[in-house]
């Protein structure tokens, strides 16, 4: 997709400790549109990294709507052989809190409000993260399973969206009883026709333009509360 702006691309290490304690760095793609309004931190699904192409997609309809993106990877390498790590979501979450910090540490990236975009098991780690960080504006999830955030939904105040493709029959039941436990502002978007992955023609543009307009509204309103990195 062409921007129709500027956006500075550079790759980046987020400091986060592995499960034994050590330090690594999770790689990264940061992209900051000129003048953005804000910066949405993605968390993958399972199975997937920060080159998976339907985030990439929507990282850039989000470019051109000026809100920055960071796509992560949650795990290592040698975490994601061990399947059990690709659904623990509180791992995840710590992961995401730890791209939080390493924004909030930066003064090139600290004023802005922050939002979170989850996709499958990462639309979970997202809630989890939110829950804990009061200075979340937004969360988007995609085809997500916000389920498995548990009793972590009552606790989230973020504006929350849960995009869910029309065909995704399973899903899109888990995220009605989801979105029924959040206290928060929020919105069920359904996809006419999509499934899960958002295969079909269009599905995946609707989702990513609904999202972008999800974002720049809270992204935009957001004012005084900011992720403290503590």
């Amino acid at each position: 997709m062409t921007l129709t702006h500027a956006t500075v691309a550079f790759d980046v290490a987020i400091p986060a400790t592995d499960l034994d304690g050590a330090a690594i760095g999770l790689p990264g793609r940061l992209a900051l549109p000129e003048s953005g309004i804000g910066l949405v931190l993605f968390a993958h699904g399972s199975g997937s990294s920060r080159f998976s192409p339907r985030n990439m997609f929507v990282a850039s309809v989000l470019h051109e709507a000026w809100i920055g993106t960071l796509l992560f990877d949650l795990l290592t390498p040698q975490e994601e052989i061990d399947r059990t790590n690709v659904f623990d979501i509180r791992l995840l979450a710590d992961r995401l809190m730890a791209a939080m910090r390493f924004v909030a540490q930066h003064e090139q990236m600290r004023h802005l409000p922050i939002g979170l975009f989850g996709a499958s098991t990462g639309a979970a780690a997202a809630l989890v993260a939110a829950a804990e960080e009061p200075g979340v504006a937004v969360v988007v999830s995609r085809g997500g399973r916000p389920d498995l955030a548990g009793p972590a939904l009552a606790q989230v105040h973020a504006p929350t969206l849960l995009i869910v493709g029309g065909n995704d029959v399973e899903v899109l039941l888990l995220n009605r009883q989801a979105l029924a436990a959040l206290p928060c502002e929020k919105r069920l978007a359904i996809v006419p026709g999509a499934t899960h992955l958002f295969e079909e023609p269009g599905a995946l543009e609707e989702a990513a333009r609904v999202a972008a307009e999800w974002c720049a509204r809270h992204l935009g309103a957001a004012t005084g509360t900011r992720i403290t990195g503590g």
